[in-house]
């Protein structure tokens, strides 16, 4: 179809481009009726233009449009040349102050904590930089999208409103001019016609509603039976059954789905099918009918094409107008009028109102543009952001009404721009007294919450997700709310104090219909069937939380406001507690010859409300009567004399009951709702509002009402009154054997109170509660923190109320009470209590829960034990009460409260089984304690002539009355004293004492009589001298105890050392031979080291034990024995590659003998070095594939370890493996026959054999192929032909010396190396598998030589034993699996790996010598000689042969460093070579020159040659020392054991190397000069001579991961600006860095899936292939997060290099405070890459957290 309309398209662009735009501007300008010229010109074009095909070409469309539609109006408005116009306008124009820059998604923003009027102020990164905030405390977070920077706008700011870039100019004055008079009146005219026809325009075709047809005036006379079906998108459906539809409705392949879905989802539209009518209809209905069963069905239309045409010009003709108003104020000012101007309809009919009223009808496409206008027009510009305002106020509740039943999230609502307005402080205030907006908004607010009970309190249906859905939606309005009261206000006008108290009276109806929501009754019985409601009502109160704490800020603000709200607010709760006493009857209560009139309610059976809020809301304000003065300055105006006490404390009381009796285990059947209830009214987020507030409001009841009045309810309402008024109820309780639940839970109860008046009396840390500042408060709520244990910065903050800023005004306290601990290279930094505010915990704070209150009790004692202090923790000194509750602490010496302390004394005393506990007393001392606090503190501020009323002293010295005669309060406490049973308490009741007796001097020197003081000190001081002395005799007896048993216990050591001592004997002598083991060197011990050649020092092999970690068993390792394994892992690895973008095309087919020297995929092999035996293994691992198979038919979940891929756990340390590696002798010794003739041939005549047996085993085996068919005749000629070399038997087959179980793991180990390292399938008897042994072993050498090089560690310093193992082990296997192959086949691959350097015309593909990787080479060759080597019985030996072949690579090495040397010249130029050295090598690169035919370039000095030959052939050397050392076992000298200097000369005797190297070449002229011409006269060598490619010089430069910015934001900055490479400049939503080469992924998303072997995976994944050979390393950008990915099914995530000041990572970038970069951490991160221990890290993590597994990895 579309090959039909092609031609079409070309011949309507003809038409189109020959129209220009000046003409048509010219036209314009004669018409009379502007409009419907404008209108034919659209009508005629747009259609032409837009919609012309099943697919959008969006770039040749905006062309055409641009040109042909856009251009003319241009012209228009500019009277010229656009081009030329608008400059000049925008000269004429005065910049704005404002930035105005609107954000991208996932865009950095900056918010100021000190200078911000409120959190929403942000400025964008550019604005920030340049700003004086940079240096404040800032949070940086990443928008949504949408909003934008407030730089420039001086009510968002308290100070440095502007940055450099829009700073006023010293002259300018900010006053409000005309933006109009810089153009001239025609343009003015002619923007405005212009204007005012394409908004209305744009507004009319973006509101139509019908789909075939067109508004009359765009109509055109024959229209085409073209039609699209155009999907729309919604928050309800997900992307699989959008895409599983789409494939079914429009039959197209998953990857369009994918692509429709996407486009959908970012534009909020696509056409997925285009045809006549009846085609798209067809679509539709299938759409619909496979979408609609779960929920409603996805929207689609079927469109005429050019309605959609006409609808894609609107859109670009909206974002033209605001591209049009950048360049000039005064042509924003003329759309801004535009727009707002009524329209004919009146009311609602402006533009501006049309598109907001229409918000939910249109498509996510439509809303983000015109909301992107409305930004840079309406909110740019100040006159006219107020009449907007104005709108959207009026509008509120529709456009709420609209949102909340629209199916897009917020963000795409035009009522998210109410965060733009009501932050404005000067628009909130005009809006609440214009607008009344604060009634509108919680009006709005009550009327989506029409669920009511009887009572009309809300009640709240189950809570589904839909219902959850739509309440967030409705807690939209409550951020408003909040929004409009967040910046306070300073001055009141009239009109101000009656809108904010019309709104406080919505505000309390809300709070009404809140107060008693969702009561409970208590279980009886049977648990609760079904969980009761409860997260809608806590969900409201925590979003109610700030507004509260807010409208309470605003009333402290204006002594007038405060009392008519404080009026208000008791009226409303005389109201719900109308008919206070109604059906429950009053009853008298008695005690101690007081008595109350009190109403019956037992909390356990009548119905309870945790909701309270207009009880806690009077609380609040009466508080702040008090902290503002107002209660002393106007008594009369307030109504205090008419607040009845009992009334106020009732509701808040039985609140703390239930919480006491929920602690007491008496709800247990009600469920673990209440528990949350429970859990969340004294959690941090609700506390504020609700528990504080329950608590002040008891201390405002009792502070007027009669302390023993007070006491005798809070008994009642506890139900304990019966307890106490009942005088023998302890001994009663010990006689009859009641049920043991009642008595705990009455002990809970009577706890549970004492705590509650210890609160009442003690938390006098509000202001205006006690006399202190608002910082007190927080600093004390810190120190109680803080003596749980050190805390970091984060979770102190968690555990602080946070105000409506999101503060929680910790930084202005911290410094006084905490030092800050910076953290390692784990962990996080700690803030540790300062030793001397512990003088200030209060062991019954009331913010501890129970958990928190026994680790502190802990905590403290364990410091003060520490301290060698008694373990007392009396209750602090306190502030004094402010006026209004001065009399709270008359509580603590009414009658009542001594009688409950003397009871429970006395049952502590007496010692009543069960009937009292030990907090219950503890809790009596903490009060004697603060009553003696108390009244010390009043002794000592009295003032002459005021007659002490707190005389505590006096009265617990007084015994009780006549009839029981209990003994006084200190003469109880005195016994107790020494009640053994209660130690713990010694140390307060001793505090307690001393205490009493500081106040009886106190008072008796005011009455002055000196004798009894002086008698108080000498009975205190005489019964602590008792105390002293019984400790130390106990102490004493302690010590003799013990010397005693030590010494019966060195006398039988000495018995069982005389019974056993051949035993000893034998340890002894086996210490002595173990610990000479290790030196293992030979007597003569002064010689020097040699590694390999016919000099190598020789060792005798020490003998190997090993015990397996399965069977326990110990065995030495032979060759005849049964194979002992090491658990190990293979991986591919690109760590040390110069070339990640190689690809092996066909794996199949690759020969990997020869390593490119860019080493661009490695195989690397590491262990965790446990051994055990093969067949342990075997059946180890048998027993875990049985089990994986099992596991398949219960549950498909990934493990952390893939089995399927021969992977497993090591037993011992669950270090992840996938094969086993042999335990060997040193293989050599193994093999080699010692022939040891003294006559070794030197290299000229070695290379000569060797070339010869070459050719020979080569004759032979072609011979043998070709055997079969030629008579034998033949064969003995050709046989005399080639002389077969002295002594070389090649029809000789050596016995392989291994045992059945060692050969079947070298297959083992062999085959697994070669299906990992190729990727292929196993197949053990494949050639390659020897050459992959090798290459692994090599490879696995270089890196570990990288690693020491690089943290510049000795090469033969002290490796760790895993590591050392693992080589030892994989040197020896590589060099003993030839024994396991066919000979032939290593023979051959040794031949070719040897005419690599000397030629032999029977090989055509060789590499050339600047592409082989002498390493590789030399372990290949060195590895493989033995297959020659053990047919030759002419007597040159295997370490004759190893020797030459070293030799031969070493130069090999050397010619390839001198030929890729950069000759760039050194400044310092030497003076004339002199040393050997130098000579030596000029004249060695005078003959490369000479054979590469003057291509290489002159040399530098010799001096320079010299040493980039030394410095490129170090790691060579020490690799080569490593693998020689751990081949033939020679320890390493000394000298190269220990780091410092350069270890050339030390590694060249090692390796029998001459230090001068050239003296190889020397030595060997004869020979080497040929070669050296062979390598040089190579195709390829002559083509990087003369600059035709390239190639890798020496030394290889280390690998390192990408250098990230110190300052995070710039990273958030990047990858803000990367967009999607797949969509079209779409924003990516997880932007991720590949932290190994450093490109930016789009992470997580359909739009980047990318096909890997078969099955969908994203971008990460797809990127570890191609970059890390399976493994990655990234950084997620937006959750500040390191991903490790290994394969598809493991990662981890792991913490990121970044910390904040308070050295803690912010994973999620949830706490904002700036981050930078942590040189250690990323280093680290950097180390287990470099080690290959991605994966192993990423086992240990799913290991250690199972909820790692389920995370689909591959899909990153």
């Amino acid at each position: 179809m579309a090959s039909e309309m092609e031609p079409e398209v070309q011949a309507i662009d003809r038409s189109l481009l020959e129209c220009s735009a000046e003409e048509i501007a010219g036209k314009w300008l004669q018409a009379t009726d502007l409009t419907r010229e404008v209108y034919q010109h659209l009508a005629h074009c747009v259609p032409k233009i837009y919609c012309r095909g099943p697919n959008p070409f969006p770039q040749k469309e905006d062309t055409l449009a641009q040109h042909v539609l856009l251009g003319p109006m241009e012209w228009y408005i500019c009277g010229e040349d656009p081009a030329l116009g608008f400059p000049k306008l925008e000269q004429a124009n005065k910049p704005s102050h404002l930035c105005g820059r609107v954000f991208k998604v996932g865009e950095p923003t900056y918010s100021c904590r000190d200078c911000a009027v409120d959190p929403t102020c942000v400025l964008c990164m550019e604005c920030f930089l340049g700003s004086i905030h940079r240096d404040h405390r800032y949070r940086m977070t990443t928008s949504g999208g949408g909003g934008f920077c407030d730089c420039g706008d001086t009510e968002a700011w308290k100070e440095g409103p502007y940055c450099q870039k829009h700073k006023l100019s010293s002259s300018e004055v900010v006053e409000e001019e005309d933006p109009l008079v810089h153009l001239s009146e025609d343009v003015i005219a002619r923007t405005y016609n212009i204007f005012a026809i394409m908004f209305r325009y744009a507004v009319d075709i973006l509101t139509w509603e019908k789909e075939s047809e067109l508004p009359d005036d765009l109509e055109v006379a024959e229209k085409s039976d073209t039609y699209y079906c155009m999907l729309f998108n919604d928050e309800v459906h997900t992307y699989e059954q959008v895409i599983y539809t789409l494939q079914k409705a429009v039959n197209c392949t998953q990857k369009e789905a994918i692509g429709f879905a996407t486009t959908v989802d970012r534009d909020g539209r696509r056409s997925v099918r285009y045809g006549d009518f009846q085609y798209c209809d067809q679509a539709k209905t299938v759409i619909v009918r496979n979408t609609s069963r779960q929920t409603k069905p996805l929207k689609v239309q079927v469109m005429h094409s050019s309605v959609a045409a006409h609808q894609n010009f609107g859109l670009k003709a909206l974002s033209w107008l605001g591209s049009v108003i950048g360049y000039s104020d005064g042509l924003r000012r003329i759309l801004c009028q535009v727009g707002l101007q009524e329209g004919p309809d009146g009311e609602n009919s402006s533009l501006v109102d049309r598109l907001m009223l229409n918000d939910s009808k249109l498509w996510k496409g439509a809303r983000s543009v015109y909301h992107q206008l409305f930004m840079s027009s309406l909110l740019m510009d100040l006159k006219y952001k107020k009449l907007f305002a104005v709108r959207f106020a009026k509008n509120y509740e529709r456009l709420q009404r609209d949102y909340v039943t629209d199916d897009h999230d917020r963000e795409f609502s035009v009522a998210d721009l109410s965060v733009q307005i009501f932050t404005v402080p000067s628009l909130a205030r005009m809006l609440i007294t214009e607008e009344n907006l604060m009634t509108v908004i919680i009006k709005a607010f009550m009327d989506h919450l029409k669920h009511r009970d009887a009572q009309g309190r809300f009640q709240f249906e189950r809570y589904t997700a839909l219902q959850a859905f739509k309440f967030r939606r409705v807690q939209s309005l409550i951020l408003d709310l909040k929004y409009v009261l967040i910046s306070k206000p300073t001055e009141w006008s009239e009109e101000l104090r009656q809108k904010f108290l019309q709104g406080f009276d919505a505000f309390l109806e809300l709070l009404k219909c809140m107060q008693g929501m969702d009561p409970i009754t208590r279980q009886v019985g049977q648990h609760i069937e079904m969980e009761p409601e409860w997260e809608a009502a806590f969900t409201l109160q925590m979003k109610l939380t700030h507004v509260i704490s807010m409208v309470q800020d605003w009333c402290a603000l204006d002594e007038k406001v405060l009392i008519e709200a404080y009026k208000k607010c008791l009226t409303v709760l005389t109201q719900c507690h109308g008919g206070f006493t109604d059906g429950e009857q009053p009853i008298t209560l008695s005690i101690c010859g007081h008595s109350v009139e009190t109403i019956r309610y037992c909390v356990s059976q009548e119905k309870v409300s945790i909701h309270l809020p207009i009880s806690r809301l009077l609380a609040g304000l009466h508080v702040l009567l008090s902290k503002s003065e107002v209660a002393y300055k106007f008594p009369e105006l307030l109504p205090l004399s008419e607040l009845s006490p009992p009334m106020l404390i009732e509701h808040p009381l039985r609140c703390l009951v239930l919480c006491a009796q929920v602690h007491a285990g008496m709800w247990r059947r009600n469920g673990f709702s209440l528990v949350n209830q429970i859990y969340y009214y004294h959690n941090v987020k609700c506390r504020r509002e609700m528990f504080d507030k329950d608590i002040l409001m008891l201390q405002t009841g009792v502070s007027m009402m009669d302390p023993n009045h007070f006491l005798m309810i809070l008994l009642s309402r506890f139900e304990l009154y019966q307890v106490f008024s009942t005088p023998d109820y302890g001994k009663r309780f010990s006689s009859e054997v009641t049920h043991k639940d009642v008595v705990q839970q009455n002990n809970t109860l009577i706890e549970e109170m004492l705590y509650l008046i210890i609160m009442l009396v003690g938390e006098r840390f509000s202001p205006g509660v006690g006399q202190v500042g608002p910082a007190e408060e927080i600093r004390r709520e810190i120190i109680h923190q803080l003596s749980i244990k050190p805390m970091a910065h984060s979770e102190l903050v968690k555990s602080l109320p946070e105000d409506e800023n999101k503060e929680t005004g910790m930084e202005s306290v911290i410094e006084t009470v905490a030092h800050f601990k910076k953290p390692g290279l784990t962990g996080r930094g700690m803030y540790e209590l300062k030793p001397e505010c512990a003088r200030e915990f209060n062991l019954y704070f009331y913010h501890f829960s129970r958990a928190e209150q026994s680790k502190a009790e802990e905590a403290q004692r364990k410091l003060k034990r520490e301290n060698k202090e008694d373990t007392a923790l009396p209750p602090p000194a306190l502030p004094p009460f402010c006026p209004l509750f001065a009399s709270l602490v008359n509580i603590l010496q009414s009658d009542v409260m001594l009688y409950i302390m003397g009871t429970i004394l006395q049952w502590a005393v007496e010692h009543h089984g069960s009937a009292w506990s030990e907090s219950m007393l503890q809790r009596v001392l903490h009060l004697i304690g603060m009553a003696l606090q108390e009244e010390k503190h009043h002794l000592e501020n009295a003032v002459e002539g005021h007659v002490q009323t707190f005389a505590f002293t006096q009265k617990i010295s007084k015994p009780g009355d006549a009839p029981n005669n209990s003994p006084s309060i200190l003469a109880m406490l005195e016994t107790l004293q020494n009640a053994p049973s209660l130690e713990v308490h010694k140390d307060m009741i001793r505090w307690l004492l001393k205490m009493f007796n500081t106040i009886k001097k106190i008072r008796e020197s005011s009455s002055s009589s000196p004798v009894a003081e002086a008698e108080g000190t000498i009975l205190e001081e005489s019964s602590r001298d008792k105390d002293k002395a019984e400790r130390k005799r106990k102490a004493e007896i302690a010590r003799l105890r013990r010397e005693k048993i030590m010494a019966q216990m060195s006398e039988m050591q000495r018995h069982f050392i005389d019974e056993n001592k051949e035993l000893f004997q034998q340890t002894i002598e086996l210490d002595a031979s173990v610990s000479a083991a290790p030196d293992n060197s030979p007597p003569v011990s002064d010689t020097a080291l040699t590694a390999l050649g016919p000099a190598q020092t020789q060792v005798p092999e020490p003998r190997q034990f090993v015990t397996c970690i399965l069977c326990q068993e110990e065995q030495e390792v032979t060759v005849e024995s049964r194979a002992m394994v090491l658990a190990a892992f293979v991986q591919r690895s690109t760590v040390l590659s110069k070339d990640r973008t190689k690809v092996i095309e066909n794996p199949e087919k690759y020969d990997p003998l020869f390593m490119h020297p860019d080493l661009s995929c490695g195989t690397h092999t590491g262990s965790c070095g446990h051994a055990m035996h093969a067949h342990c293994w075997q059946r180890y691992f048998d027993s875990v594939q049985a089990k994986e198979q099992r596991r398949q038919q219960r549950l498909r979940l990934h493990t952390s370890y893939d089995v399927e891929n021969g992977e497993f756990l090591c037993p011992l340390c669950e270090c992840l493996s996938n094969t086993v590696i042999p335990l060997l002798l040193p293989p050599r010794s193994a093999l080699s026959r010692r022939l040891n003739f003294s006559e070794q041939p030197d290299l000229t005549q070695w290379t000569r054999t060797i070339t010869q047996q070459i050719k020979v085993t080569q004759m032979l085996r072609k011979d043998g192929s070709a055997a079969a068919d030629t008579p034998s005749s033949e064969d003995t000629e050709d046989m005399n032909i080639i002389p077969i070399p002295e002594g070389f038997r090649p029809d000789f087959y050596p016995r392989n010396p291994y045992s059945d179980s060692i050969k079947e793991m070298l297959t083992t180990f062999g085959t697994a190396t070669f299906k990992v390292g190729l990727k292929v399938h196993p197949n053990e008897g494949d050639p390659r598998v020897p050459t992959m042994c090798w290459g692994t072993c090599a490879y696995t050498i270089q890196s570990i030589e990288r690693i020491l090089s690089d943290e510049e560690k000795p090469v033969f310093g002290p490796l760790p034993c895993r590591l050392d193992d693992c080589l030892r082990s994989l040197t020896r296997f590589a060099a003993a699996h030839w024994t396991v192959t066919l000979l032939p086949v290593v023979q051959g691959h040794f031949c070719k790996l040897f005419a690599s350097l000397v030629p032999n015309d029977s090989y055509e593909d060789l590499p050339c010598i600047l592409d082989v990787d002498m390493f590789h080479l030399l372990v290949g060759l060195v590895l493989a000689f033995p297959a020659l080597q053990c047919q030759d019985f002419s007597g040159s030996s295997l370490a004759t042969g190893d020797l030459h072949i070293f030799h031969l690579v070493t130069m090999a090495h050397i010619v390839q460093i001198l030929l890729t040397s950069c000759t760039e010249e050194n400044g310092m130029d030497q003076e004339n070579p002199t040393g050997e050295e130098e000579l030596a090598i000029l004249s060695l690169h005078k003959t490369l020159h000479q054979y590469t035919g003057s291509a290489l370039e002159e040399a530098p000095s010799g001096w320079h040659l010299w040493r980039s030959v030394r410095a490129g052939i170090m790691p060579f050397l020490k690799c080569s020392a490593l693998f020689f050392h751990y081949l033939n076992g020679v320890p390493a000298p000394p000298d190269l054991q220990v780091s410092g200097t350069s270890h050339f000369e030390h590694l060249c005797n090692y390796l029998s190397l001459p230090t001068n190297l050239i003296r190889l070449f020397q030595e060997n002229s004869n020979i080497m000069n040929s070669l050296i011409e062979s390598w040089c006269q190579n195709s390829e060598v002559k083509r990087y001579l003369s600059g035709e490619r390239g190639a890798i010089s020496y030394p290889r430069g280390a690998n390192k991961l990408i250098d990230l910015p110190e300052d995070y934001s710039s990273l958030i900055n990047q990858a803000s600006n990367f967009s999607c490479p797949k969509s079209g400049g779409d924003k990516s939503r997880a932007p991720t860095l590949c932290l190994v080469c450093g490109s930016l992924l789009c992470s997580q998303s359909y739009c980047c899936q990318a096909e890997l072997e078969g099955e969908d995976v994203g971008a990460c994944t797809a990127h570890t292939y191609s970059c890390g050979s399976g493994a990655g390393i990234f950084l997620r950008v937006r959750e500040c997060q390191v991903l490790f990915l290994a394969g598809k099914t493991k990662g981890c995530f792991y913490s990121p290099p970044y910390l904040d000041d308070y050295g803690e990572t912010d994973q999620g970038l949830r706490r904002g405070n700036p981050l930078h970069l942590c040189q250690e951490r990323f280093r680290k991160i950097q180390k287990l890459w470099q080690q290959h221990s991605i994966t192993e890290e990423i086992g240990h993590a799913q290991e250690a957290n199972q909820t790692l597994v389920g995370i689909d990895w591959q899909h990153l």
